[in-house]
């Protein structure tokens, strides 16, 4: 009796750490990536993949055809509804449902201007404001109840020029970003050498001109990041390659410094794009076209100024947005001209990237989103 009942505790046991083994043995959540693209030659509109935050796999699940140029993307903070811009000269706006392997387009409504190029989403989720690159114009659309967009409520026309001749002829807004507490909204506009500011009125979705800040004369502002602890904006210049740091308050955006992204001795073309900055808030990250390379910069926590750590080859031709993933695990650059998508380790500790030997084959990315 002793040893039946020695045996069935063994047998006891080690069944528990088999079903203690099977429960550890999980696979991670995939999470979903969004790509938005030109439409000019191969793609066929928005693609929707299911990217593994571990391994940095990825799987083609659907396509949302039918769009013309939905180019740039933007998702709703209850992550029910997409929202992109159709960059054409009659621009709209375009609504989307987001499910768990599709997009279902829900209507369009106009872009208040001509060729829309970025779209952002207000922290309440009742406002998308769009800029028009040709018309250097911004406008605000109310979201509705079921995720559709309306008409503009507001549509704003910047004025003046810059000091070249064929780029800044005149205004030219590149991008509309909201502020962390939701209270301002700040567009880089490449034509005027300006980074406007205007107050967010979140009952009415109308903006009011604030304390607007010039950068250097032909530098040409594209895109702008804020810091996660929500005290420091970066804008990256199209034209010079260079990154202004600002300190951020309620009252607006403070100079710090502007650094470049480019090597110290480059002589040549240049054109940058974008700008993100990790998780953790320690690195930021710009990519250059022309010259085809990520730049990496450490962030001082403390006054936000930026320290050069290197420059890392984008693995591809005219390297456009990219997207850090939420874990802060994998740096993904979309190359427009050469129809890839490179993935890319990030060291946390050196916020250095290195080649993972993946990359996602499709035609002119030019925005990624990912939906965690």
């Amino acid at each position: 009796m002793k040893y039946l009942l020695a045996l069935l505790s063994i047998c006891m046991i080690v069944s528990c750490q088999t079903e203690t083994k099977e429960k550890v043995v999980e696979s991670p959540e995939e999470l979903t990536l969004l790509v938005g693209t030109y439409t000019a030659r191969e793609s066929e509109g928005i693609y929707m993949y299911k990217f593994n935050p571990e391994t940095g796999d990825s799987k083609l699940v659907s396509v949302t055809k039918g769009l013309n140029n939905p180019s740039f993307l933007a998702l709703s903070p209850n992550k029910k509804n997409v929202y992109a811009v159709s960059e054409i000269e009659g621009g709209s706006v375009i609504s989307l449902a987001l499910g768990d392997t599709t997009l279902t387009e829900l209507n369009l409504a106009s872009s208040g201007g001509v060729h829309p190029c970025h779209i952002t989403v207000d922290k309440s989720g009742k406002w998308a404001l769009v800029g028009n690159y040709s018309s250097g114009s911004l406008a605000v659309l109310p979201i509705l109840a079921d995720g559709s967009v309306g008409e503009p409520v507001q549509e704003i026309k910047h004025k003046g020029k810059g000091p070249d001749k064929d780029r800044q002829k005149g205004p030219h807004v590149h991008s509309v970003n909201v502020s962390p507490d939701n209270l301002n909204v700040f567009v880089p506009d490449l034509g005027i050498d300006k980074v406007m500011a205007y107050k967010l009125d979140q009952e009415t979705g109308v903006l009011t001109e604030g304390k607007s800040m010039s950068v250097s004369a032909g530098s040409g502002p594209r895109h702008l990041t804020f810091h996660p602890n929500g005290k420091y904006a970066y804008v990256i210049q199209e034209m010079t390659g260079a990154v202004t740091a600002f300190n951020y308050t309620e009252e607006g955006l403070e100079t710090i410094e502007e650094v470049s992204t480019l090597p110290e001795d480059f002589d040549g073309k240049n054109s940058s794009a974008d700008i993100h900055i990790s998780p953790d808030g320690k690195f930021l990250y710009a990519s250059n076209r022309f010259v085809d390379t990520i730049a990496i910069f450490s962030i001082d926590q403390q006054t936000g100024k930026l320290t050069e750590v290197s420059h890392h080859s984008a693995l591809g031709q005219m390297p456009r947005n990219f997207a850090i993933s939420p874990s802060g695990k994998f740096i993904l650059v979309a190359n427009q001209e050469t129809d890839n998508i490179v993935i890319f380790d990030r060291d946390e500790v050196t916020g250095k990237i290195s080649p993972t030997g993946k990359e996602i084959k499709v035609s002119m990315p030019v925005c990624l989103l990912f939906v965690d």
